[in-house]
């Protein structure tokens, strides 16, 4: 597979909002996140920015990315700056889906008797890092699925609710595919976002080993002066601002005539649904929250366009054999669709 350095990561940062926020304002607590991510991961922002849209909208986000471009030490960072728990799973091809969501086991008591007792697997946490999701089969890809879309586990006939909030940041290497299993179109579906982390250009990758020169442990974030600058409760707060920022009928006809244009594109196989355009809608509404506005411009979905809807599409064999690159089809696509004024 080609990698393709131009090719957009995902949603740039926002704009700042507006100052004049009180202390423990929601939306300044949660950009300040951007400051203590940034002490231990440098060049990455617009995976922050997904993560931060993700976290607001309740969705997940798949980061794609070479080894070595900082995917863990961002999800534990950012964890940290949040003060929520996060837990990391390395997916490999012997896992098996009680690994991910827990199994019932026995607990044998001093009397020699034992009874069935559930014992939660790493699903239960905020920040659930699924390292290289694509080297396991299916069947543990799946496992994930109840837990991503209904933020919940069902074992032995009882439902058991996930943390809030919850997220999962899943990877993937974008140029090895021995001995993995490409996600399923079900499972690309429940992902909000797909961002890129790219290698970093040349500045930030002198940063990085300055840094590296002068101390730096990527395992103690704690050490790089990360500290919790929000919380469970301001995502909540977030969640609800969110709820409340208007779209108008414009913007919303914009979203849908998108969605179309790719369903109607001579080289995709399979286009935008309607949960996809449902996504968009949810991301550009925390983009403009975060943005420090109470409406949805044009711009906010345009912004999102690339990070929400590029894994949902299927290109057609015919096109992979010419070269074509689905980036590039949605770009058209988007492009083709004129902005509302």
């Amino acid at each position: 597979m080609t990698v393709h350095p131009d090719r957009p990561a995902g949603p740039p940062p926002p704009p700042p909002p507006p100052s004049g926020g009180g202390h423990g304002d929601p939306r300044e607590r949660l950009a300040a996140v951007r400051q203590e991510v940034a002490k231990a991961v440098v060049g990455q922002d617009a995976a922050v920015s997904g993560l931060l849209v993700a976290l607001l909208c309740g969705g997940h986000v798949l980061m794609e990315g070479v080894p070595g471009t900082a995917k863990t030490l961002l999800v534990r960072t950012l964890a940290a700056s949040l003060s929520v728990e996060t837990r990391r799973v390395q997916f490999t091809p012997d896992l098996m889906p009680g690994d991910i969501t827990g199994s019932m086991v026995i607990d044998a008591h001093a009397s020699g008797q034992g009874e069935l007792s559930f014992r939660e697997g790493p699903v239960f946490t905020n920040l659930l890092l699924a390292d290289e999701i694509n080297r396991t089969p299916p069947k543990t890809q799946s496992a994930l699925l109840e837990a991503m879309e209904e933020g919940q586990v069902s074992a032995d006939g009882v439902t058991r609710r996930l943390p809030t909030p919850f997220l999962v940041a899943a990877t993937q290497n974008p140029v090895e595919f021995d001995g993995t299993y490409p996600l399923p179109e079900a499972q690309l579906d429940r992902f909000l976002l797909k961002v890129v982390l790219p290698i970093p250009e040349r500045d930030a990758e002198l940063e990085i080993l300055t840094r590296h020169a002068g101390g730096f442990d990527p395992r103690d974030v704690a050490g790089a002066g990360v500290r919790p600058v929000a919380d469970a409760d301001d995502i909540a707060a977030g969640r609800r601002a969110v709820a409340g920022v208007q779209v108008s009928s414009e913007v919303a006809a914009y979203i849908v005539d998108i969605a179309r244009a790719t369903r109607v594109s001579p080289s995709l196989s399979l286009g935008v649904s309607p949960r996809g355009a449902t996504a968009l809608l949810r991301a550009a509404r925390a983009w403009a929250w975060l943005g420090g506005r109470d409406f949805v411009t044009p711009d906010d979905v345009k912004a999102l366009a690339h990070a929400t809807l590029v894994h949902r599409l299927g290109l057609r064999p015919e096109a992979e054999l010419e070269g074509v690159d689905v980036a590039q089809v949605l770009a058209s696509a988007v492009g083709s669709v004129p902005v509302p004024r």
